[in-house]
Parts: C-alpha cells; structure tokens; sequence
C-alpha cells in the first residue's frame, strides 16, 4: 500500500474538509449531527443531485476509505485507485496520475479511480482525462450521478447504493449495501 504523506494530508483536509462534531440538542438531531459530520463538499454535491448527504459521505468512506497516520478516522481519500483488486493509497494527486496514466497506457481498464472508485472501463468518458478522473470534486460529481441514476432505476436509497457498486449482481449489491450501512450509522450515529 502506498501511504500518503503529511503534505498531501493537508491538502485533503483542505479539499475535503474537517468534521466537526457537537452533540446536537434540537429535535432533529440526527440531521443536523449528519450536517456536522459530513464535510461541506460532499454536502454540496449530494445537495446537487438530491441524495441524502450521509448517504453519499458513507459511499464515498466504503469507496474509498483510509485511516491517516496523524487522525483517528477513516476519511475518504481522493487519490485511490482498485487495479486488479488492490487497493492503493497514493500521496498526492500527480502520484495518483502517473500511476493511472501507466496502467491504462498498458491496456487495464478494469481500475476503479478517485475518491467515489468509478470504474474507469465503463466510465471513462464521464471521467475525461487521467488527470481531471482524479479532481475530487469532479470525482464526486461523477459519482453523484451514478448513485443518482441508480436511484431513478431503484427508487430506494439503499437499493441504490447496492446498485452503485453492482448494479447487475443483488447478492454482491446486499453486501456492499450492508457495508454502506455500518459507515452511514458512524456518520449519523457514533462519530
């Protein structure tokens, strides 16, 4: 695993934002605590394409999560890329480029990029360039509109995560649901 370095952690928290978490005392705690948990970011792009910011937050940490030498919590991490099943954790946004650029160079597409892991196969053209597939805002963007899609298919937020992550198989669908489920309850319930 390639570890990212303390540099590239501020540039992250930077991108990605710090959560803040209070204990919120007005009847609808649970939405607020989940306002103050996820970072502004994914706030603003679940809030563009209508799904519930949690929801996403909690995609993005099944996707993509990593635990920082210098925090305690996992947080997603934009410069991830699955190639053949492992996972890689890259330092910054270049790394994560020069190594995407390579693999594709070389004819794997089956490579799941950036903080929401879009599979660049099926993918690649809504991504753009090896580069921009890795901007963590257009990588949320992108990922927005999958689960969005997924929804308009599924009607039910759960169902559609399960469908972000395996639109075409209900038992691998179930699982990652369930996945999505246990960090989506650390975001609204347990931060």
């Amino acid at each position: 695993m390639i570890m990212p370095g303390s540099a590239s952690v501020a540039v992250l928290l930077t991108l990605v934002g710090v959560a803040v978490v209070a204990a919120p005392s007005e009847p609808d705690a649970e939405a607020k605590r989940a306002q103050q948990v996820v970072p502004p970011g994914y706030r603003q792009v679940a809030q563009e394409h209508g799904i519930p910011p949690a929801l996403f937050y909690a995609i993005a940490l099944t996707e993509s999560g990593y635990t920082m030498p210098t925090a305690e919590a996992i947080r997603p991490w934009p410069w991830t890329l699955n190639i053949r099943g492992e996972g890689l954790y890259y330092p910054s946004h270049r790394a994560a480029a020069a190594a995407l650029a390579a693999t594709v160079h070389n004819g794997e597409t089956a490579v799941d990029v950036g903080i929401m892991q879009i599979h660049w196969h099926y993918h690649h053209a809504a991504l753009g360039g090896v580069r921009r597939a890795l901007d963590p805002y257009h990588n949320l963007r992108v990922g927005a509109h999958i689960l969005a899609q997924c929804y308009q298919q599924r009607l039910e937020w759960w169902s559609a995560a399960g469908c972000y992550h395996a639109p075409n198989n209900a038992t691998l669908a179930r699982r990652y649901q369930a996945r999505v489920q246990r960090h989506w309850r650390t975001v609204v319930q347990d931060p």
